[in-house]
């Protein structure tokens, strides 16, 4: 049984999880399907790609299939945590921003893929946690690097140590979550966010969004430095004489016909 899907439209990628009775935890079908979505976001017409789980957005690794694994050889343990972490800078680096739509919760792993992306909508309802001690694990997919940046110090504590859940409500406070919705909303309002991004100037936010990615690891020089090439190359083109003549015009930009541009 296939538990997960891309659906093309166009513009856009819907990553969608359909595996409701397993609270859609991390599969092989799922990570061959996000990997190729991230794959197809290449492509510049990709505006944004969505991630979705039907129900609940990804409860992580099965812990049944992580009981097989106690036997493997180490080598063959770390190769199975970096197929996660190639997920995860999959996301961070994909050149078009990631949306994920998060219904329920999303917990573990789960919840690492939810935080690698740009935005996160998320319903109001919904819990994320981070409880891998209570099964005498530890934390991984880059979660506690995410969450070191999103949010304080005693909130990770918690949530790590304790494995106590932590609730959207909270976490949009932090703000660590983009924008709240009601469970049957999240999927519009990440639809709606992706319209915007859509009829944005899609070369400079494939810009922006690598300067904010590296922004946390870089220091101040380099990421100036960086700032002022981008802004260099930014400045000569198609979208941004689009840009600046409909401000000066006091009309809306049309950015789709600058993207014809040579």
């Amino acid at each position: 049984m296939t538990v997960a899907r891309i659906d093309d439209m166009g513009d856009r990628l819907i990553v969608r999880a359909t595996n409701p009775a397993r609270r859609n935890a991390l599969s092989p079908d799922y990570y061959a399907v996000l990997s190729d979505a991230l794959a197809r976001a290449q492509d510049p017409r990709i505006a944004a790609v969505i991630l979705h789980g039907e129900g609940y957005f990804c409860a992580g690794g099965d812990l049944s299939q992580l009981q097989t694994r106690r036997d493997l050889p180490a080598d063959a343990r770390r190769d199975r945590i970096e197929a996660l972490h190639d997920l995860i800078r999959g996301i961070r680096t994909c050149p078009a921003p990631v949306i994920a739509a998060v219904e329920g919760g999303a917990a573990g792993a789960g919840a690492s893929i939810a935080f690698a992306c740009d935005l996160i909508v998320s319903d109001r309802a919904a819990t994320f946690s981070a409880a891998y001690v209570r099964a005498g694990l530890v934390p991984d997919g880059g979660l506690t690097a995410s969450l070191a940046r999103l949010v304080p110090r005693a909130t990770l504590m918690r949530m790590a140590l304790l494995g106590e859940p932590v609730e959207a409500l909270r976490l949009h406070e932090l703000g660590a979550l983009s924008d709240l919705a009601d469970r049957a909303d999240v999927l519009p309002v990440a639809m709606a966010l992706a319209d915007r991004l859509a009829h944005g100037p899609a070369r400079a936010q494939r810009v922006i969004k690598a300067l904010v990615r590296d922004a946390y690891d870089a220091d101040t020089a380099a990421q100036m430095d960086a700032e002022r090439d981008a802004m260099t190359h930014a400045i000569s083109a198609p979208e941004a004489a689009e840009g600046i003549a409909a401000f000066l015009e006091k009309r809306r930009p049309d950015f789709a016909a600058s993207r014809k541009a040579p």
